[in-house]
């Protein structure tokens, strides 16, 4: 009985198969991370950032730690309104100035990359996340009789948002009377007896707003922990009476 000769690899087909060795499997690998990479970071930039919370400022809506989404593709079309959950980078003055040492160059890059996959948010404490309470053209003053901040002369129920101690029927009044110009907003924080917002920068340039150029995006999910899992209420009803005004 013969062999059929004709099935057999052919000796330069097998030496060619044998000198492929592991280097297409690595280019295949690295092609595929460069485009994951090119992804996440046109992603980041136009569509979705990660950031994680902090400090206490805007609990009960945010712990500390939290881990969330922030989306800057939507408010370029519709822009803000009151309510709005936001992340913005600090207007100048509003955050303590950090020194940070200098990462060897490999750590670097790794820290680099792995925000661009949205594994880390090393940018986080280097920008704020306050609720919207004012826009372009409102008057907003604290406080009424009953400790209620004014909004065009309409008080605002804050209750369903705000982080009160017990007994607490309105947070420790902060003096404030401004009419928000155009291009800005006023921000508070929920947790408003801790939270170092518009109000207490009044005295700097800034004079407390911030310019709209300056936020991120509107944060609409938590996703850490998971237990935690969930939207982020705008409470957009609280401001539902408000009457606009234009900016002056």
């Amino acid at each position: 009985m013969t062999s059929d000769s004709s099935s057999l690899p052919s000796e330069p087909q097998t030496r060619a198969r044998v000198r492929r060795g592991p280097w297409p499997f690595i280019r295949d690998i690295l092609v595929i991370l460069i485009i994951a990479i090119l992804v996440s970071f046109l992603v980041k930039t136009f569509l979705v950032r990660s950031f994680y919370i902090p400090s206490g400022s805007m609990e009960n809506t945010l712990l500390k730690d939290d881990r969330i989404l922030v989306d800057e593709l939507t408010p370029r079309f519709g822009g803000y309104d009151r309510g709005d959950v936001v992340v913005f980078r600090d207007p100048g003055g509003w955050l303590p100035v950090s020194y940070e040492p200098a990462q060897p160059p490999l750590a670097a890059a790794l820290d680099w990359v792995t925000s661009l996959v949205g594994l880390t948010a090393s940018d986080s404490e280097e920008h704020l996340i306050k609720r919207i309470i004012g826009v372009p053209g409102d008057h907003v003053v604290c406080c009424n009789a009953l400790g209620q901040v004014t909004v065009n002369d309409v008080p605002l129920n804050e209750t369903p948002y705000l982080k009160l101690g017990e007994g607490q029927q309105a947070p420790q009044e902060v003096e404030f009377d401004v009419t928000v110009p155009e291009d800005s907003i006023w921000v508070l924080g929920d947790n408003r007896d801790s939270s170092q917002d518009s109000r207490y920068h009044q005295d700097q340039p800034g004079r407390g707003f911030v310019p709209m150029e300056n936020i991120v995006g509107r944060a609409f999910i938590k996703t850490w922990p998971l237990d935690r899992i969930g939207g982020i209420d705008g409470h957009h009803d609280v401001f539902s009476s408000v009457p606009a005004r234009e900016p002056q």
